[in-house]
């Protein structure tokens, strides 16, 4: 069986796309898509990537209407947060150290929740 090989893109709807764009570059270096076919778009670093499906009526998310949430890997939980908390975002730290590792979670501009996460 022929199987993907990673994620190529997530697509989102946004109120201000290009606000949006900006503020991932500025706080967690995320390029955004570039306007040519020259100009290579921001690569991830090889490493695990968890594809699940949860339930319709999951809390986890927050939001009841929120559809997704995306999680990103960090080499430093710690200097992330503290990179993100100087720029005045908020951030809450999952205090519980798991076998996978440390979570993370804060949310964007538009409100759409993001984790993050240091491998153990």
């Amino acid at each position: 069986m022929e199987k993907v090989t990673g994620i190529g893109g997530v697509f989102f709807r946004a109120r201000d796309p290009s606000g949006l764009a900006r503020w991932y570059e500025e706080h967690l270096g995320i390029n955004p898509v570039p306007s040519d076919y020259e100009t290579q778009p921001w690569s991830q670093q090889a490493g695990p990537t968890v594809f699940a499906p949860f339930q319709q009526d999951t809390d986890y998310f927050g939001r009841p209407e929120q559809g997704w949430m995306i999680n990103f890997r960090v080499n430093d939980l710690e200097h992330m947060v503290a990179q993100l908390t100087s720029a005045g975002i908020e951030v809450t730290v999952d205090e519980e150290v798991y076998p996978n590792g440390r979570f993370a979670r804060l949310y964007d501009p538009e409100g759409n929740p993001i984790e993050l996460w240091q491998p153990a």
